[in-house]
């Protein structure tokens, strides 16, 4: 062995004598915990014992003054006095005897000899110490690298007791001689006490210390953020209210990046030095910006546990299947987007059977029935109504969708034409379902919402947008000023009261937490009626026998002002040109009186299904309406394999991959559109697009933009900064979220008071529900309001 060789082995050994050491006098100190332990107990035999004895003499005395009190000091009857006596004497013996024996001294061993030893328990270690120690020497000395065998351990292994007394029949002892003839037994293998080589024993138990108490990292490794740092994260933090003041986002993602200057020039450094291109973008930026807070709070030892407003105590899944509840603003029989849709979508959401799912609509008393429902249908009961939903939803699904359906109070607004919740909607979800929340039309919902919070209830709430309100408004007086306070409104309320907002189009303004996703889909009926037609085709039969219509609420918004517009400018160039209209509304007399007066070919008939034979044989649908946010209409003709002429413009945007669907952009190009259709055949529907408009693709497409797919399956992505991932949530506090839950308290009083809800239009007495709700829905009269929040 050369002279390197031999330096090598004596380190080797050093350091695994070294290590034998560190084993054996964490072994020792075991031991003598356990000897400690044992002398413990046997001085509390002791005390016991000398507890006893001190009672024995106690009830000596006692006897003694028993006895001196036998002698009466009073005369008593002689027959008595003498019986007594006789009686005391005959007990004296006895408990002269019962003195005798538990006042001998002999008392306390007896008492030690039975429950245990008066010698202390003395383990002697170092016979297993050196034992090992010499048998590792040995073992090195033949192969270094050799297996350690235990013979001379095997012979050496008995551990060496010392007592100072008798103690053969005490119980513990006797289990302790067995537990560790069983070890020794075990240390046969070589595996067990192979380990203490390389001392994997004790790493293991420092890395268990190690792991039990954490050094905190010293603040000094991390600088301290500067005030540039500060004011740049404050400023993203405080994007969305900044976006409510109306400062745009482009113009604070250039405040942050001058403010992170500096971050920046270390960015492009680091860039040039790995070889990449020295371009630095705001995402980059932003999430340096995350690391440089997180790791500053990491070293400081904080853990962010929430803002102010936060409320934790959110729902626990413990049936093991997830509760959906859609919450909507309108209800069937009335035929408005708001009733159907959210209908379609509460059926197929429960179809998956991945979990359980509620639909809850408005109840209106039989005035407001009246006013709101078509052909004069009322119901009596919500019993009655929700056989009504059922059987419509049967007829056209071709299934039976299990989900239960529930009622919450409305009221009718004549000048908004539509229905406004009255009182706390989310108290008429059960407690035991309140786990993912849809609201459809969240702005609607929440205008004068005077309740519990919805994020703070719902473990994630989503909100759908339908319709396009301020479109609506402008064209009313003031248009411009009351559509300027509703978009902040709406604003304030979806960032308020969502996790998500789904917008169906670009039509709809620009709300916060949202994103663009058409998760609307088409009636069963209609596919089955475009296959219908595409059969008839092949077979060289006429599908399409009649022209061209429009179908739709007869108001002025809803595209009749646009169509008349377009007819009237090009009366001429569209000579012969039969236009049938199918619609009711509170506009109709205006708009035929119009129409009239103008000279138009227009042929008005009453309001129907779309789904109705009559309107199956048309080729071609006209929607000129620009209000709209997604028109249902124009998915369902589509669907039937018709020819759609509609304006290039967002709410279209959806329908433009479709070959059948024409947009024009000016009055002429509209002109060119309706001539082409009445010119040529529509193509037939691709599987594809047939897909695409069907309700199993739109609700694919919900539950992954609305990150549904993500909370049903508890999936949770960390956040990334840089090539590190840092969990924010528990280490940098959200001012979004602070502010959020500020909005929201603010609004909760705000709507509170009715005074400032009557003066924005709310209808009076919708803060809490009447008694006429109470007596159609079952339900208790409203309480007095507690004036604390109860967050």
């Amino acid at each position: 062995m050369d002279k390197g060789s031999q330096t090598t082995a004596a380190a080797a050994v050093a350091t695994t004598t070294t290590s034998n050491s560190s084993a054996f006098s964490f072994i020792s100190k075991g031991w003598r915990e356990v000897r400690d332990s044992a002398d413990a107990d046997l001085q509390l035999m002791k005390d016991r014992a000398n507890t006893f004895k001190n009672l024995a003499a106690s009830f000596d005395r006692e006897i003694e003054n028993l006895i001196q009190s036998a002698t009466p000091t009073f005369s008593v009857p002689a027959i008595r006095q003498s019986s007594e006596i006789d009686f005391m004497k005959k007990l004296q013996p006895k408990i002269s005897e019962f003195r005798r024996v538990y006042s001998a001294p002999e008392i306390s061993r007896r008492v030690m000899e039975k429950w245990g030893p008066r010698a202390k328990l003395g383990i002697d270690l170092s016979r297993i110490r050196s034992a090992i120690v010499a048998e590792v020497d040995e073992t090195e000395e033949e192969d270094m690298y050799g297996i350690v065998e235990f013979n001379k351990f095997k012979k050496d292994r008995r551990a060496r007791f010392t007592e100072e007394g008798q103690f053969g029949d005490w119980e513990p002892i006797r289990a302790l001689k067995t537990r560790l003839r069983e070890f020794e037994k075990k240390n046969a293998s070589v595996e067990i006490f192979g380990g203490f080589k390389n001392s994997e024993f004790v790493e293991k138990v420092k890395s268990s210390l190690k792991a039990i108490i954490k050094e905190p990292q010293e603040s000094k490794d991390v600088p301290p953020l500067d005030v540039p740092e500060l004011l740049a994260y404050l400023v993203r933090q405080s994007g969305p209210f900044l976006d409510q003041l109306g400062v745009r986002r482009d113009l604070c993602d250039k405040i942050v990046e001058s403010l992170c200057s500096k971050r920046k020039n270390q960015l492009v450094l680091r860039s040039l030095a790995e070889g990449e291109p020295p371009t630095v973008d705001s995402d980059k930026i932003n999430d340096e910006l995350d690391l440089r807070i997180a790791s500053v709070l990491q070293s400081t030892g904080h853990c962010y546990e929430g803002g102010f407003w936060t409320d934790f105590v959110k729902h626990d899944v413990s049936d093991g299947k997830r509760h959906v509840a859609i919450v909507t603003t309108a209800s069937l029989p009335w035929m408005t987007g708001t009733a159907v849709n959210p209908l379609f979508r509460a059926a197929y959401l429960a179809k998956s059977a991945k979990q359980k799912v509620t639909l809850l609509v408005p109840w209106l008393c039989r005035s407001d029935q009246e006013l709101v429902y078509p052909n004069n249908l009322t119901f009596s009961s919500p019993e009655e109504q929700e056989n009504y939903i059922r059987n419509w939803l049967e007829e056209r699904t071709g299934f039976k969708a299990d989900f239960n359906i529930s009622f919450y109070p409305g009221k009718f607004s004549k000048e908004r034409r539509s229905i406004i919740p009255a009182g706390d909607t989310s108290q008429f979800i059960p407690s035991k379902d309140t786990d993912i929340c849809i609201l459809e039309e969240p702005e609607h919902l929440n205008w004068y919402h005077h309740g519990k919070r919805w994020t703070d209830k719902f473990n994630h709430v989503v909100g759908i947008v339908h319709t396009n309100y301020l479109e609506y408004i402008k064209r009313e007086k003031n248009g411009a000023l009351q559509a300027f306070l509703v978009k902040h409104i709406n604003n304030w309320v979806t960032r308020a009261y969502c996790h998500k907002v789904l917008r169906l189009s670009a039509a709809t303004q620009d709300l916060p937490k949202s994103v663009i996703c058409n998760v609307h889909g088409v009636n069963p009926k209609f596919l089955k009626i475009g296959e219908k037609v595409a059969e008839e085709r092949e077979l060289g039969q006429q599908a399409f026998s009649k022209g061209a219509y429009f179908l739709g609420k007869m108001v002025w918004a809803k595209g009749y002002k646009e169509l008349i517009d377009l007819l009237a400018k090009h009366k001429n160039d569209l000579d012969g040109f039969k236009l049938d209209v199918y619609g009711n509304g509170e506009d109709a007399h205006e708009v035929q009186s119009t129409a009239k007066r103008l000279n138009l070919n227009l042929n008005f008939l009453k309001g129907r299904d779309h789904a109705d034979d009559s309107l199956h044989g048309y080729k071609i649908f006209i929607n000129p309406s620009v209000s709209d946010v997604l028109c249902t209409a124009t998915a369902e003709a589509l669907a039937m394999g018709k020819f759609v002429v509609c304006a290039d413009h967002p709410s279209n945007e959806f329908f433009r991959s479709f070959p059948n669907c024409l947009t024009y952009k000016s009055s002429e190009d509209f002109v060119a559109k309706v001539k082409e259709a009445l010119a040529n055949e529509p193509q037939p529907l691709t599987p594809e697009q047939i897909y695409n408009l069907s309700w199993e693709a739109a609700t694919q497409r919900f539950v992954e933009y609305s990150e549904l797919d993500r909370v049903l399956n508890n999936e949770h992505n960390p956040a990334k900064a840089g090539s590190k991932i840092i969990a924010k949530s528990s280490t940098l506090p959200n001012l979004s979220e602070m502010v959020d839950g500020g909005l929201a308290f603010a609004h909760y009083c705000l709507t509170g008071n009715e005074l400032l809800r009557l003066c924005t239009g709310a209808i009076p007495g919708t803060r809490d529900y009447d008694k006429q709700h109470c007596k159609d829905l079952h339900l208790l009269p409203p309480q007095v309001e507690n004036p604390i929040y109860g967050w």
